[in-house]
């Protein structure tokens, strides 16, 4: 399992060798990423990969750091610009909240991402993980990250359970008891147990018998055992209020920076009343204006 702080500890030595012998070839991960964008470039990256795959990440990355390859360039953007780059990545406020971020970077760091971690907080969309992300990853401090996958694998592997229970300020304690005391040691575990969650100790399928931790993982020894699973399961997409949101948003980037009259958006939709609600949100998430009748992305 892996509460052995001692860099040297063989759960720990084995995750961090596993990780620098099979870890996916991402842009974020690459040398020459991090001398072109720096921090700036891994805060775009959080950002982008919040409950979004990375096969859809990688392409939108590469274009919005084409585009803005600083925060300075982006604070420079308009809202309309943003939400329309941001394109179908999904949970388009994280748009704009990148968008405030790198206002605030601009106007309160001199156009550079902080390196300290309250600092970090103190942008707009950002929390505990992508801030201690850009503090570990970028700048190579030592902090605990935790996201999903990382919950997951302590989860299983330290504490014996199937599935993690709710976030909470303990996952954060746990894993800064795990870390390693060297900061290069440290970032790599950091990533090598977001790199396990996301492509070995899955959600539905484990695949146990290539875990670089399978002797020492507490769920393992117990049987593998069904302890329950309280996880928040999200609404399907198909006929929800996002995906009328979608739909809203896709005919005004299409028709941008035009207006478009409010009766012409979807008028197809099957629902009157949650298109009509899906617009509503926008506006009040300051994803669309409306001007009288016409309705177009925020100016």
């Amino acid at each position: 399992m892996l509460p052995n702080t001692s860099p040297a500890g063989a759960p720990a030595a084995s995750l961090i060798e596993w990780y620098r012998r099979t870890a996916r070839d991402l842009p974020w991960r690459r040398s020459d990423f991090h001398d072109e964008y720096g921090a700036w470039g891994t805060l775009v990256s959080e950002f982008m990969l919040q409950q979004t795959p990375v096969t859809r990440v990688i392409p939108h990355l590469e274009a919005w750091l084409a585009r803005w390859p600083t925060p300075a360039a982006l604070a420079s953007a308009t809202p309309a610009e943003v939400v329309q780059q941001w394109a179908n990545l999904g949970y388009p406020r994280r748009a704009l909240w990148l968008h405030r971020a790198a206002i605030e970077v601009t106007e309160r760091h001199g156009g550079v991402v902080p390196r300290d971690v309250d600092a970090l907080l103190r942008l707009s969309g950002i929390g505990d993980y992508t801030a201690r992300a850009v503090a570990v990853f970028s700048y190579g401090d030592r902090h605990p990250v935790v996201d999903t996958n990382t919950r997951r694998v302590l989860a299983r592997s330290v504490l014996g359970q199937a599935h993690p229970g709710s976030p909470s300020r303990r996952d954060l304690e746990l894993m800064e008891s795990l870390l390693p005391a060297d900061d290069v040691e440290s970032a790599v575990y950091n990533a090598a147990a977001m790199e396990l969650g996301a492509t070995v100790c899955t959600a539905r399928r484990p695949r146990c018998e290539s875990c670089p931790l399978l002797g020492t993982c507490v769920w393992v020894a117990a049987g593998r055992p069904d302890t329950g699973d309280n996880r928040r399961r999200q609404a399907a997409f198909e006929g929800s209020d996002r995906q009328a949101r979608g739909a809203v948003l896709r005919v005004l980037r299409a028709a941008s920076p035009d207006a478009v009259p409010t009766d012409a958006v979807v008028p197809e939709w099957p629902d009157a009343l949650q298109r009509d609600r899906a617009i509503d949100s926008l506006i009040a998430d300051g994803l669309a204006e409306a001007d009288g009748d016409m309705l177009s992305l925020p100016h």
